[in-house]
């Protein structure tokens, strides 16, 4: 997949096209990707991803954006995984935001992109203030055309990333899944930490976070990156109110049976199940204990469902 950082200065080869934030690949997003995938054989066009970075609500709402779902870096596999062959990665500023939404059918998607056939969901707004929308768009295409996704709903709900985001941070890690199609997972790269968690008797991969993630707590995971196969763990996400004040969140995760050095390799972390909520304790002794019970109720889900 070749991915473009901005958008380019004319239009090259015509695409078929889908557009979105794509926050988590949830699976509505997948059934997106399916569709396009269809469209873009039956007409021998490449299909193409236009998407944004930053999310356009971090652009407007700054801090009090909600968390991302995932990243960049995750989003473009996922697109690729699909055979998606184009991702236009567009930066939401404050001149992107500003473009009228004729100006942005005309000199964005015909012109710079060369869509000839565009896939939005029935809820799609674009333009400045959110002044464009499906009818918008159709009454436009003149060299190009349109269809809309309808939603999709898992288990009578729609699947959206503010229905995971709700999900995640009320530890309901099954509904989550349920809607994303998969385990939600954070991945990063493994540093070196206080080692305090390896005085404990319980040694972590401590894996740094860019942004305060959607969830915390403490959770039974399943680890990839280390090997072929996969390997079970306890994972604390958060910012370790015992050991820490004012910390920014880490990811720490005790893995069952290893202890080998993978400092600089890139782990990805599903969290299956969450174990208990952070919580502050009086001292390190009854952290450890509390640790110790953590680890043999993670052991305990793993178990039942072996």
């Amino acid at each position: 997949m070749r991915v473009f950082r901005g958008l380019p200065a004319s239009a090259g080869t015509p695409v078929a096209l889908t557009i979105g934030n794509f926050d988590g690949v949830h699976r509505g997003h997948q059934a997106m990707l399916s569709r396009l995938m269809e469209a873009a054989d039956d007409l021998a066009l490449p299909a193409a991803v236009l998407t944004f970075d930053p999310h356009p609500r971090e652009f407007f709402a700054g801090a009090e954006a909600p968390p991302r779902l995932s990243t960049l870096r995750a989003k473009l596999e996922r697109f690729a995984a699909y055979g998606v062959e184009r991702t236009y990665v567009a930066r939401f500023d404050a001149r992107l935001a500003g473009i009228p939404a004729d100006q942005f059918i005309e000199h964005v998607l015909v012109g710079r992109l060369a869509a000839r056939w565009v896939l939005v969901g029935e809820d799609f707004r674009f333009g400045k203030g959110r002044g464009g929308d499906l009818a918008t768009l159709r009454a436009a295409a003149c060299s190009f055309s349109v269809e809309a996704m309808r939603t999709v709903a898992i288990a009578g709900e729609r699947a959206s990333s503010s229905a995971i985001r709700e999900a995640l941070a009320a530890g309901d890690l099954e509904r989550a899944t349920a809607l994303l199609g998969r385990p939600y997972t954070i991945s990063g790269r493994v540093v070196h930490g206080r080692k305090l968690g390896r005085t404990l008797g319980f040694p972590t991969a401590n894996i740094p976070l860019r942004r305060t993630p959607p969830v915390s707590g403490i959770f039974a995971v399943r680890v990839h990156g280390l090997g072929a196969a996969t390997r079970a763990g306890v994972a604390s996400l958060g910012v370790r109110p015992t050991v820490h004040v004012g910390a920014e969140p880490l990811l720490e995760v005790y893995l069952f049976g290893f202890d080998e050095t993978i400092y600089g390799r890139r782990l990805t972390v599903e969290f299956l199940h969450k174990l208990r909520d952070e919580a502050h304790y009086p001292d390190l002794e009854a952290l450890t204990r509390q640790i110790r019970a953590d680890v043999a109720q993670a052991q305990d889900f793993f178990a039942a469902r072996a």
